[in-house]
């Protein structure tokens, strides 16, 4: 495992700390989840739907919750508490990074804070994330993923297009701020530990949702700073290339995703009609980003006289990119995501039948574990404490003080 022997303090909750912490986990990572006494991460309330046991019935434990934390040990320490505090200190200098997403200052009220931290593990890596970060006018808001994408822009530029029914903002399907920040996390996570591996020194991470939204706007975001001209929603189309949408066959919808002018032309001959290829107006792309609103009508009444699977296969055997929109059932239950392995099957104490979406990281000779299912709210709690070189006496006291709830 790629990160066997690195130990994570996770005081993180919802989704994108422990997004980051679980991929830290699934490559070997020892992750040590805190959770508040009683009700633990939020999302362990998320639901319907919810974990069901071997007899069919609902589990306390939210499907949501589970997606997030696999491969983690949960205790439960109350941080309000001063002996929780110093529990906390303990265990943040015995390792290698500390993971929250506090508002800003929070933990500082606990003795808590990242200098403090450090001054007794000058190793540690301290990452904070947040919805806008450490400094900034908007530095004190709750940050959710849902008022990101509004703030961020992505709701601009997600959606049908607003002269058309249906039009308006529109978010994404998942929490893609939360997701993606999580991923930048932990890539911030491992330059910091090569640092420290490299120096002895840690550092503070300032990880936030906004800078994240911003950044994954790609090339848009590009587009924008080019231009000065804000883009809008395109619906199922593309901006920057054309054809690249959703359209509709005599039977359903398929997705044609024409990526150069070699690709059109290929197309061009399947659909019987290679003179678009020659076509001045539509030859090169950039001519037929200019001239979608010809060029698109006339492709639409062309494919609505086949049949999706007649125009899917002609178009995989000339290497065309297109594709089927497929529900989750249906991906899942699609050979190339069971030949990939992207489910797994994970033995958890409430049930015998807990499947959960698999890593995607794919890795020759350090990959991928799956060690433990996402934990019971202080599960772990005894088992943490006594690695930690805490014996019974001293555990005994700590939930006798109301460290442990």
């Amino acid at each position: 495992m790629s990160l066997q022997g690195v130990r994570i303090l996770d005081l993180s909750r919802v989704l994108a700390g422990p997004w980051c912490t679980q991929t830290l986990a699934d490559l070997g990572a020892d992750v040590i989840k805190v959770e508040r006494p009683g009700s633990g991460d939020d999302t362990r309330a998320w639901g319907p739907p919810y974990l069901k046991d071997d007899n069919g019935a609902d589990t306390s434990e939210a499907a949501y919750y589970l997606g997030a934390n696999r491969n983690k040990r949960s205790i439960t320490i109350d941080i309000a508490c001063p002996a929780g505090q110093q529990l906390i200190r303990q265990l943040a200098a015995q390792v290698d990074v500390l993971v929250e997403n506090f508002k800003v200052g929070d933990l500082a009220r606990y003795g808590l804070d990242a200098h403090t931290l450090q001054a007794a593990n000058p190793g540690l890596v301290v990452c904070s994330i947040t919805g806008f970060g450490q400094t900034g006018p908007y530095k004190d808001r709750a940050g959710y993923d849902y008022a990101v994408q509004g703030i961020g822009g992505l709701m601009s530029v997600t959606g049908e297009r607003d002269d058309l029914p249906g039009g308006g903002p529109q978010k994404v399907g998942v929490a893609v701020a939360d997701l993606f920040t999580g991923l930048y996390a932990c890539v911030a996570i491992l330059a910091a530990l090569r640092h420290r591996d490299a120096t002895g020194q840690g550092q503070m991470i300032d990880m936030a949702l906004l800078d994240t939204q911003l950044a994954m706007l790609a090339n848009l975001g590009s587009n924008y700073l080019c231009t000065d001209q804000a883009p809008g929603r395109m619906g199922n189309a593309h901006q920057n290339i054309v054809p690249y949408q959703v359209f509709e066959a005599s039977d359903g919808h398929l997705i044609l995703a024409v990526g150069n002018d070699r690709q059109f032309a290929k197309f061009c001959a399947i659909a019987g009609h290679s003179e678009w290829a020659q076509d001045p107006r539509f030859a090169k792309n950039a001519d037929r980003v200019r001239h979608r609103q010809l060029l698109v009508p006339q492709i639409a009444a062309v494919l609505k006289t086949r049949p999706r699977d007649q125009w899917l296969a002609a178009l995989e055997t000339a290497q065309v990119p297109c594709g089927a929109i497929n529900n989750l059932a249906e991906a899942f239950a699609d050979p190339q995501a069971q030949a990939r392995e992207m489910t797994q099957a994970m033995a958890h104490p409430l049930t015998d039948k807990l499947r959960l979406v698999a890593s995607p990281i794919k890795l020759s000779i350090t990959p991928v574990s799956y060690r433990h299912a996402p934990p019971l709210l202080g599960q772990h709690t005894r088992e943490i404490l006594l690695g930690a070189g805490f014996d019974e006496a001293q555990i005994a006291l700590l939930h006798k003080q109301g460290a442990l709830g």
